[in-house]
């Protein structure tokens, strides 16, 4: 069967389709049809069905760190499907490159996180740490410990568990297995700390948790889940020193720790992992995806410590959890030839010169009126939009801000991402300095352009 697309003059597909966007308002996608449709890519750019080349402002979806079309990678992937196209690692079987890329990452990962679970999405290796948690505390003899502590503002995925950590706004109308989590204050000084200094409120974040705790008992808590940096929640860093003492509030209660790395590792922030080498943390869990194939393949990973190991890989029990296609042949390939190509062109070495200076730059855009706080650090920003910048007044959702400078920035070369009134910036990580003040140019003419217009 074929699809006869229409594709307009201006680059976007306006017939119906089959496919079902996500993340998309549907009904708006039916009366429109309007959707961007990416043919191609290289390097730091996307070129769509008109031929417009566009600076991927937003690596993909926070993925593709390497870039695209990178050679080395999409190699590994042929020579890997030539060799074994397809095992999976379940019962007594695995594949040589599963079995490299855990041995990798274990390497990696800081501290005693040497034992690897592979899945296909963050979503899945979100969740395969709770199931983890819940099954360690059974095989104590804790079975009570079962509840989750995540925060508002996270996002931790879209599936039924996960999307029950993320934050609520992600799941008006939609129903969720929310009854085992609790969802602490949100760690954003500028939005939620008032007239407080960032250490007062960081006192306020920490009482928050202890009131937590006592509320529930910290018997019946298994974990908390954090995002080093916030990201689909609107790119969020939280005080100074906030990991570092929440971590040891939970750890003075035998609470794991768990900190999703799904978006920050993989040299975003200019590190493989940033929970301990940028926020000084040692987590019990971290889990991560996108950047660990930069894209290439769909592949995550669930990185447990030795301790949690040595529990649910005693006699006695098996470990009913898996997905088909953990650790697929390709997706470990791929996952392999990504990380050698980052050591082998310190990539995150170079993000810590390079994102530097493209914070830096996005930062001067606070000068507009209409932008209240640009956040982040290196290549994952933030740009928030404000009615009254004395207030901090939001612009209405009717308003659409974010979308407008979007459209804008599309307009002059640079794919960014709308969320309401934030505008995020999550690109690839090789740009260069020239790329990189074209990238602030063009949101400055984008915001300007819209600025006026209001």
């Amino acid at each position: 069967m074929s699809l006869d697309l229409d594709i307009s003059t201006d680059g976007v597909l306006t017939a119906d389709t089959n496919l079902v966007q996500s993340w998309a308002d549907l009904n708006a996608l039916k009366q429109s049809g309007a959707r961007t449709v990416i043919v191609s890519a290289e390097g730091a750019m996307v070129r769509d069905s008109e031929g417009n080349e566009l600076i991927d402002g937003i690596g993909g979806l926070w993925c593709v760190n390497a870039g695209h079309r990178r050679t080395e990678i999409i190699d590994a992937i042929k020579e890997q499907l030539d060799t074994l196209d397809f095992y999976s690692t379940f019962y007594n079987f695995t594949h040589p490159a599963a079995a490299a890329l855990a041995v990798k990452l274990a390497e990696l990962a800081p501290g005693t996180l040497n034992k690897v679970h592979f899945g296909n999405s963050g979503s899945v290796a979100n969740e395969t740490a709770i199931r983890i948690l819940h099954h360690y505390y059974n095989r104590l003899g804790q079975p009570q410990k079962k509840r989750i502590l995540s925060r508002h503002g996270a996002y931790h995925g879209s599936t039924n568990l996960a999307v029950a950590m993320t934050t609520p706004g992600y799941s008006e109308g939609w129903d969720k297995s929310g009854e085992l989590v609790h969802h602490l204050r949100c760690p954003h000084h500028w939005r939620e700390g008032g007239e407080m200094t960032e250490a007062e409120f960081l006192g306020v974040l920490k009482q928050d948790l202890l009131d937590t705790i006592q509320h529930y008992g910290a018997e019946t808590i298994a974990c908390m889940i954090a995002e080093p940096i916030m990201g689909a929640g609107g790119v969020i860093v939280p005080p100074e020193g906030y990991h570092t003492e929440m971590a040891a509030i939970c750890r003075a209660h035998d609470i794991k720790y768990v900190t999703d790395e799904v978006v920050t590792a993989f040299g975003r922030l200019g590190h493989f992992f940033a929970s301990k080498d940028v926020f000084g943390v040692q987590p019990d869990i971290i889990n991560t995806a996108k950047g660990l194939t930069s894209g290439y393949q769909p592949l995550s990973a669930t990185i447990m410590s030795d301790e949690i190991h040595e529990v649910i890989s005693g006699p006695g029990g098996m470990f009913f959890h898996g997905m088909t296609y953990s650790g697929h042949p390709a997706a470990a390939a791929a996952g392999l030839a990504n990380i050698a190509l980052m050591e082998r062109e310190q990539i995150p070495e170079r993000v810590r010169t390079s994102g530097k200076r493209f914070e830096a730059l996005l930062r001067q855009l606070e000068e507009f009126d209409i932008v209240g706080e640009v956040r982040g650090s290196h290549f994952m920003i933030g740009i928030e939009f404000v009615k009254d910048k004395a207030t901090k007044a939001p612009f209405a959702p009717e308003e659409l801000i974010g979308l407008r400078v979007a459209r804008e920035a599309q307009k002059r070369g640079l794919i960014a991402r709308p969320l309401g009134n934030i505008l995020i910036l999550s690109p690839t990580l090789i740009m260069d300095d020239a790329m990189i003040d074209r990238v602030a140019d063009i949101l400055r003419e984008s915001i300007a352009a819209l600025q006026s217009s209001l």
